[in-house]
């Protein structure tokens, strides 16, 4: 075998490796969303005998209506990226409020088609997390500043005075903060 043979056949095999690194994989918890990578070796260990308890904070949304919002689509890698590691769903309690620039995220189907000329891309992951015991929390301010009627609201949504006093008391029971 020739020389350059050989050293196109190492550096596919390195592409090939690396490819494979970089792979996406679907999650145990939310099926269809929030793919994670695989880390391999990292320094900080994960704690997989830890309970985990955090709440997102969303208040910007995609500017194109069509894509769903990443930064809801981050509760569902929490979910699956710590179940990868061998954490079940018992360890995990997510809660996310929503505001801000994200009340449309909330919308049912209908009620965004009537503003957006197409059906929500967050519906789908909406009900996916809401299934897995995650709590979805409109900021009340923001539902009434926006004049989002109830029947227009995904039905999994909760809605709490304000997104400020959900984060309080979620935190005072234990839950850490991540905002996006």
């Amino acid at each position: 075998m020739s020389k350059l043979r050989l050293a196109c056949l190492l550096f596919m095999g390195v592409v090939v490796i690396s490819h494979a690194q970089s792979e996406r994989s679907e999650g145990k918890i939310i099926k269809g969303f929030g793919e994670t990578f695989k880390i391999d070796d990292p320094d900080i260990k994960t704690d997989t005998k830890a309970h985990l308890k955090v709440i997102f904070d969303v208040s910007q949304s995609s500017q194109d209506k069509t894509v769903r919002n990443k930064y809801i689509e981050t509760a569902a890698r929490f979910l699956n990226l710590h179940a990868d590691e061998g954490m079940s769903s018992d360890q995990l309690d997510v809660a996310m409020t929503i505001h801000g620039g994200a009340w449309q995220d909330i919308l049912s189907d209908e009620a965004y088609n009537k503003r957006y000329g197409t059906n929500n891309p967050n519906s789908g992951l909406i009900k996916a997390l809401s299934d897995a015991g995650v709590d979805i929390i409109l900021c009340g301010q923001t539902k009434s500043f926006r004049e989002v009627k109830d029947d227009e609201m995904l039905k999994e949504v909760k809605v709490a005075l304000s997104a400020m006093t959900a984060l309080l008391q979620y935190q005072n029971n234990g839950y850490r903060f991540i905002k996006f």
